[in-house]
C-alpha cells in the first residue's frame, strides 16, 4: 500500500528530523528571534501555527495570513523552510501562495473525513510535504484513511505525526502515546517516515527529553518540538514549549539508534521466540478449552458466566508470580484480562447454545 512514497525533504537533513518552532506565531519580532535561535544551532526547518484551532472559543486562534509574511522572512533571513498547519480548503490556498515549504494536518482536522478530503482536493497536482498527525482519537483505520485521501490525491511525500490520543481523566500524559498504534502504522506503510510529536503527548517540557529518547529507540524518523524563545510568556501551549537553547542540549543527548544495521544475527533468538509463541497459543488452546467444559457445566447447573471472586483471584496470584519472576503485575493483568473475555465469549456461546 501507497509503496511509491517518496523522501520527505530532498536534501540529507539527517536523522533525527527535527521540526522546532512555536506553537503558535505571536508577533512579528517573537517569530524572528525564535528562528534566529534554532537556525544558530543548526535546525533546518521552522514550525509556527498561523491558524490554531482552540478547544474552547475566546482563546488566541491565530494571527492568521499576516503571520505567512512573518514565515516567509524567516524562510528569507534564515535559510530554513517553513511550516504550518491548514485545515481548510483557503488555508491551503494562503499557505502555497506564501510560498510555505511543509504542511501538517492537525489532530482535530485528520479526524474529519470531509475536511481531510476537502483539503487534499485543494492539493491535487501539488507537489509539496504533507504530515497528518493521528486523529485525537486512537483510530488507526481513520487516521490511515486520511493519509489515503491526500495519496489519491497525488501528495507522494507524506510522513505520519504521533501526537498521541485523548483520554478521559487525569493522567502523566497530556495525550496517550499509544505506542502500539503508530508501531501498527509503521508495519503497514513501512516506507512512510514516522514522527513524534514529544510536546503534545507530554504536555509538560520535563517529559520532551524522555520522549524524544523513546522515539529514537523505536526507530521514528524525526521529531516535531514547540520551541519559543520566551515559552512562559507563550499565548498558547506555554507549558510543553521550551527555548532552543533547552532544545539544543536535549538533542546533544539523544542516543539515535542504528536502524540501517542488519538483524540477521537476531534469527537464532528470533526462532526460539517463534517456538515459544507456538507453545503459547497451543497452551491458550488448551486453556480455552477447559473454558468451555466449564461453560457446559455451569449450563448445566444454571449458573452465571462470571465468577467476580474467582476472576479477581486469578488476576492477583498471577500479577504476583509474574512480579516475582521480574515481569510488570500491570502487564500480566492485561493480558489475563484478555485470557478472560475469551473464556467468558466462548462460555457464553456454550450457555446460548440450543
Amino acid at each position: 500500500m501507497m509503496e511509491d512514497i517518496q523522501p520527505l525533504i530532498p536534501a540529507d537533513f539527517g536523522r533525527p528530523l527535527v521540526i522546532a518552532g512555536p506553537c503558535s506565531a505571536e508577533t512579528e519580532e517573537q517569530v524572528m528571534i525564535t528562528a534566529t535561535e534554532l537556525a544558530q544551532f543548526g535546525i533546518k526547518i521552522f514550525r509556527a501555527g498561523i491558524w490554531k484551532p482552540r478547544t474552547k472559543p475566546g482563546g488566541f486562534e491565530g494571527v492568521g495570513v499576516e503571520g505567512l509574511e512573518w514565515l516567509r522572512r524567516v524562510k528569507q533571513e534564515t535559510g530554513m523552510l517553513v511550516a504550518t498547519e491548514v485545515a481548510t480548503h483557503q488555508h491551503v490556498v494562503e499557505a502555497l501562495s506564501a510560498g510555505i515549504d511543509i504542511l501538517w494536518i492537525g489532530a482535530r482536522t485528520s479526524a474529519n473525513p470531509f475536511a481531510m478530503q476537502e483539503i487534499a482536493d485543494a492539493l491535487s497536482g501539488v507537489d509539496i510535504p504533507v504530515l497528518v498527525k493521528n486523529p485525537v482519537n486512537p483510530d488507526l483505520d481513520l487516521w490511515i484513511g486520511g493519509i489515503q485521501r491526500l495519496y489519491n490525491a497525488g501528495i507522494r511525500r507524506l510522513a505520519a505525526i504521533h501526537r498521541g490520543f485523548s483520554a478521559y481523566g487525569k493522567h502523566m500524559y497530556r495525550n496517550m502515546p499509544q505506542w502500539h498504534i503508530p508501531i501498527e502504522l509503521h508495519r503497514r506503510i513501512p516506507q512512510m517516515p514516522l514522527i513524534c510529536d514529544p510536546s503534545h503527548i507530554g504536555g509538560k517540557r520535563d517529559l520532551i527529553a524522555p520522549l524524544s529518547q523513546q522515539a529514537m529507540d523505536m526507530g521514528y524518523s524525526g521529531l516535531i518540538i514547540e520551541t519559543h524563545c520566551a515559552p512562559d510568556c507563550a499565548w498558547s501551549d506555554k507549558a510543553q514549549q521550551i527555548t532552543p537553547e533547552t532544545l539544543h542540549d536535549i538533542l546533544q543527548s539523544l542516543v539515535v539508534r542504528d536502524i540501517s544495521q542488519s538483524t540477521e544475527n537476531l534469527s537464532l533468538l528470533r526462532r526460539e521466540i517463534d517456538a515459544i509463541d507456538a507453545e503459547i497459543i497451543e497452551a491458550l488452546s488448551k486453556r480455552m478449552r477447559i473454558s468451555r467444559e466449564i461453560g457446559q457445566y455451569k449450563k448445566e447447573h444454571n449458573m452465571p458466566v462470571v465468577q467476580t471472586g474467582r476472576y479477581d483471584d486469578v488476576l492477583n496470584t498471577r500479577a504476583k508470580v509474574a512480579e516475582e519472576m521480574g515481569m510488570s503485575s500491570d502487564f500480566v493483568k492485561e493480558v489475563y484480562q484478555a485470557i478472560h473475555e475469551e473464556s467468558v465469549r466462548q462460555q457464553l456461546e456454550i450457555l446460548n447454545r440450543k
